[in-house]
Order: C-alpha cells, then structure tokens, then sequence
C-alpha cells in the first residue's frame, strides 16, 4: 500500500553520472505521493553545489563519478555541526569496496542500483526517517567485511564505549548484527520503545548520526568481532 502523505514530501536529490540513472530513478520517485525529487547531479561538486541550493532530505549518491567522487561527497555533507542531509549510497554490487568507505565517511545506507520501485521508494524513506539501510542479510554482510579491513579496535574511539551501560553495550552490538528494534525486543524480552530509547541514547553518548554509523563503530571498537576474526 503506497503511504498516504500527511507531512510535506521527502525532498530527494539524485546524483550520478549515467543520465539514464538518474532520470529513471526521478521518475519512479515521483511516482510516490510523498517523495519529490528536487534535482539531478551529475557529480561529486554539482552534488555539493545542489545540496546547499535545494537543501534535500536525502540524497542518493554514486560512489564512483567524475571529478569528485561520492565517498568525499558524502564525507563534506554530512561532516558539518548540525548537519541534517543523508546519503543513501547507490553502488552495482553489494560488496563494492567503495562502500565501506561511504559508510564511514557519513552514508546512512547503501542501495543497489537494480532496486525495485518499491525497493528504493522504501530505502528513501527509512533513511529519512532518520533510521539507516541495515536490516538485509546483504548489508550485515557488508559491515562485516567493513570491519574485518579495518584491522585492530581504535583506541580512542574504544573508550567512547565506557560511558554505554551494560545494556546499551548489549543493544549496541545487536545493532552492528543488523536486528531491528522488534527483533532486539523480542531478543531481550523488552518493549519495543524501551529498545528505541536505548538506542536514541546511545547515538547521543557516542556521538553517531544513525545506526549505521553506531553498528560501524561497534566493530571499529571491537564491542562485535566479525564471525571468524
């Protein structure tokens, strides 16, 4: 069932250097009632240059473009104090080693570019929302693979994980596995809000945007060890 609008539309910006990309996923977008597509970047810079004239919600972002490429284009939107755009990813395959790089450097999630309609019109609005693209096996996949590469647990960001509660610790490592909150509920034997404010008050204790951000840094700081390492 497509979502009856009752707030403005989600305000999306498209950047990739292939045209037929870019306007296919303009016109499936704006097929939905609550998504408007503001503008169609061909790279890195025009991105940039867009962003701060159109101020989009989300945008989707090809990692590999001309000139400026998305990981830094990503790193530049979502870097400033009070920034409040998110970048979904669009990558070819869903172990692209750019990925890992995007998700590190601010990406809320990434997104294969053979999505469905119905697909990407939802990864629009999780990342909207504010949630981030961790659920499917394939992105548990990704993080892992992320953390494997980037080798021994980072001191500094290690003793971030002091101010966490035991059981923030043990809702945080079950965010870096890519449960959602129903499934951390159920894991606990909690309510489900109970899990959402554990999880709000662990993104404001260490600092992180979204729960991509916290499952990267739960593996960076070795609260979660990938299976085998």
């Amino acid at each position: 069932m497509t979502p009856t609008p009752t707030h403005p539309p989600i305000r999306v910006l498209i950047a990739d250097d292939q045209m037929m990309v870019r306007q296919g996923f303009t016109v499936l977008l704006n097929a939905e009632p609550d998504i408007d597509v503001i503008g169609q970047a061909v790279d890195g810079n025009d991105a940039l240059a867009q962003a701060d004239a159109l101020r989009p919600d989300v945008v989707l972002m090809d990692i590999r473009m001309p000139g400026l490429g998305g990981i830094e284009a990503t790193r530049r939107l979502t870097e400033p104090p009070g920034a409040t755009v998110r970048v979904l990813v669009l990558t070819t395959f869903d172990l692209d080693e750019y990925v890992y790089e995007a998700l590190r450097a601010g990406a809320s999630g990434f997104l294969l570019k053979d999505a469905s309609a119905a697909e990407l019109a939802h990864a629009v609005r999780v990342v909207a929302s504010g949630d981030a693209l961790l659920a499917p096996a394939v992105t548990r996949r990704l993080i892992t693979e992320f953390a494997r590469l980037t080798g021994a647990p980072r001191a500094p960001r290690k003793s971030r994980v002091e101010h966490l509660t035991e059981r923030e610790t043990e809702v945080l490592s079950l965010v870096a596995q890519g449960l959602s909150n129903a499934e951390i509920a159920a894991c606990l034997v909690v309510a489900e809000q109970t899990v959402k404010t554990h999880v709000s008050r662990i993104l404001v204790k260490l600092g992180l945007r979204d729960r991509t951000q916290a499952a990267v840094f739960a593996y960076e700081t070795g609260v979660v060890r990938p299976v085998g390492y």
